[in-house]
């Protein structure tokens, strides 16, 4: 376990990290837990600060958004997640017959439903990558039914729960992501699949740490993604490549700043407590974590709507999209932006400068045009 969380001999500095972490939340607050599709959106923004302090703080994210008026639209209706766990039981009935015969496996007569219950998420961990060594070595088809996999995210643990994992005779290992969205004709919505794949490169990433430590596995880039047939509850499944958006969570973790000195930078004092703290005590704390706010984050993140709104009171171009942000250079804010566009300010060297006044030249021509036609 210790190889793959990053943990040493001396357990001081991560002692010293989780009482730290304990404080940021709440003495009294249990730790929030980080799943796949939370490090999936983090990936997606490594440079937003505050949600990975707050990810890694284990911070509830939902309750901290309403306590700052801000609640987030987050959660699935009571019928959808009663749904999810009857089409993932009908998947995995039968010892994960059905899996294999999506895989394109008949007649392998039993298949190897190991235990993996364990005393909390390390000992889960720990069970779940001794069953996986196990599956390996006794070369038969395994199913691992909701295994317990660790990553370290910007030096602090992660748990991750997939679905399942299946272990072939050959040793090779195969991520199955299990979703309640239809699949017509063959072919699922195309957002909600690349959402899909983005949370099981996780997994294959994680899995990969254990796989290492285990002599003949080798985890496959081929996940399998399991839903219903058009409008039916009949399972359908389909292998989805994640090379790629393994490669750019892979990237994009590894750039995320460290937790620990991001919270070494914060004032003394600050805690996202909601239930010892005000609004007004909150939203100081929070604006005190600088943030990498984009439109997208709406889909992602709990506390979009206050960064959001924050964004707009400051007038800042990160409102406006990333390839607005992008194209725009130097210039942060809009009104910097109007500034410059009317020749109030800014660099005329600057490219951004300079197309901000031809755009304002061109339209000045094309006002005047309209209004000599009337």
């Amino acid at each position: 376990m210790s190889e793959f969380l990053g943990s040493g001999p001396d357990r001081r500095p991560q002692t010293t990290l989780r009482h730290r972490l304990a404080e940021l939340r709440g003495p009294a607050a249990a730790p929030h837990p980080l799943d796949a599709r939370a490090l999936a959106a983090l990936a997606a923004n490594p440079g937003c600060r505050r949600r990975a302090l707050l990810d890694g703080a284990g911070v509830d994210k939902a309750a901290l958004a309403s306590a700052l008026g801000a609640p987030s639209g987050f959660g699935q209706s009571q019928f959808a997640f009663m749904r999810g766990n009857a089409f993932e039981a009908k998947v995995k009935a039968d010892g994960g017959k059905e899996l294999l015969r999506l895989l394109g496996v008949e007649g392998q007569g039993d298949v190897r439903v190991p235990d993996l219950a364990a005393a909390g998420p390390e000992g889960r961990a720990a069970r779940t990558a001794l069953a996986l060594r196990e599956a390996t070595e006794a070369g038969a088809w395994s199913l691992l039914d909701h295994p317990m996999l660790a990553l370290e995210v910007a030096g602090s643990p992660a748990y991750l729960e997939p679905d399942a994992v299946v272990v072939r005779p050959d040793g090779r290992w195969t991520v199955v992501e299990i979703k309640s969205f239809p699949m017509v004709d063959g072919s699922a919505d195309a957002a909600k699949v690349g959402a899909a794949a983005r949370q099981a490169a996780v997994y294959v990433l994680a899995l990969e740490r254990v796989a290492a430590l285990t002599d003949g596995a080798e985890v496959t880039h081929s996940v399998l993604l399991v839903c219903p047939k058009d409008f039916s509850n009949q399972p359908t499944g389909s292998l989805v490549d994640v090379r790629k958006q393994l490669s750019v969570t892979r990237r994009q973790l590894a750039r995320l700043t460290r937790v620990e000195d991001i919270a070494a930078a914060l004032p003394e004092g600050v805690t996202f407590d909601v239930e010892a703290c005000s609004a007004e005590q909150l939203a100081a704390a929070v604006d005190a974590v600088p943030h990498a706010y984009a439109p997208e984050c709406l889909s992602a993140c709990e506390l979009a709507f206050h960064c959001r709104d924050r964004a707009r009171e400051a007038g800042a171009v990160e409102a406006l999209g990333r390839s607005v942000r992008g194209e725009l250079g130097g210039l942060t804010t809009v009104g910097a932006v109007l500034a410059a566009a009317r020749g109030e300010a800014g660099d005329p060297d600057d490219p951004a400068v300079a197309a901000l006044r031809r755009a304002a030249a061109l339209r000045a021509e094309s006002l005047e045009g309209v209004a000599a036609c009337r």
